[in-house]
C-alpha cells in the first residue's frame, strides 16, 4: 500500500529525501557559527589599528588560524545552505533554479576556500 496521495501518483512528485539532512546541517552550521562569530569580532577587535606583520604574527598562532578556519568554514557552508532554501523556495523557473543552485555553490564555496587559503598562506608567514 502507498502513502503517496492520487495526485502525487500521477503528477510523479514525491519526497527527494534530503530535506531531513540539509535541515539539521543548516542548525548544526548556526549553532557552530554562535562561538566561532565571537571568536571573529574578538579578532576584529585585536587586529583593528595594528600593522600588517602584527597581523600576521597573530595568525601565526595555531590556535588563532584554525579558529579562523573554522569559522571561514562553517560560515559559507552555513551561508549556501541558507542561499539554496531561499533559490528553491522563490526561483520558480526550473531552469534558472538549477543555475541559480550551481552557481552559489561555486561562489559560497569558492569564497570561503579563498578566505581559507589566504589564512593559511598569512598563518605560515606570508
Amino acid at each position: 500500500m502507498s502513502m503517496r496521495t492520487p495526485f502525487g501518483t500521477i503528477s510523479g512528485l514525491g519526497s527527494a529525501k534530503d530535506g531531513t539532512g540539509h535541515f539539521w546541517h543548516q542548525r548544526l552550521t548556526a549553532l557552530a557559527n554562535v562561538p566561532l562569530t565571537l571568536f571573529f569580532v574578538w579578532f576584529v577587535i585585536q587586529v583593528g589599528g595594528k600593522e600588517a606583520a602584527e597581523i600576521v604574527a597573530l595568525l601565526g598562532n595555531p590556535l588563532v588560524a584554525g579558529l579562523m578556519v573554522l569559522t571561514l568554514f562553517s560560515v559559507s557552508w552555513h551561508m549556501r545552505l541558507g542561499l539554496q532554501v531561499v533559490i528553491e523556495d522563490y526561483v520558480h523557473s526550473e531552469g534558472l533554479k538549477i543555475l541559480a543552485v550551481t552557481a552559489n555553490n561555486f561562489i559560497s564555496l569558492g569564497a570561503g576556500a579563498l578566505g581559507i587559503v589566504a589564512v593559511l598562506k598569512l598563518s605560515f608567514g606570508g
